[in-house]
């Protein structure tokens, strides 16, 4: 009989403990959204940047395609970056 009531007593604090964490661990789906749009917007917007950089140097120099592909390419990169530090503060903060 006492190691029935020493197995319920633990049971009930395994439960606590559970119950604790999944607390602390749930967030909104809001701010997953938020999260999720924020690391889209950061890859997009490099991207764009740096297309437009190099589309702009392109028509003054007369180079058409050359500086637009470099400068995508640096924005992909730049853009990726970026998704891997917001990543990595993200994963922190949980």
């Amino acid at each position: 009989m006492k190691d029935l009531k020493e197995i319920s007593t633990r049971l009930k604090i395994a439960k606590k403990n559970i119950k604790k964490v999944n607390g602390k661990n749930r967030g909104s789906n809001a701010a997953y959204l938020g999260k999720a749009l924020k690391i889209s917007t950061e890859l997009i917007a490099s991207v764009v940047v740096g297309t437009t950089i190099g589309f702009l140097l392109d028509s003054w120099f007369d180079t058409k395609p050359l500086l637009t592909i470099c400068f995508f390419l640096m924005g992909v990169a730049a853009g990726m970056l970026n998704v891997f530090r917001s990543a990595k503060k993200m994963n922190k903060r949980l």
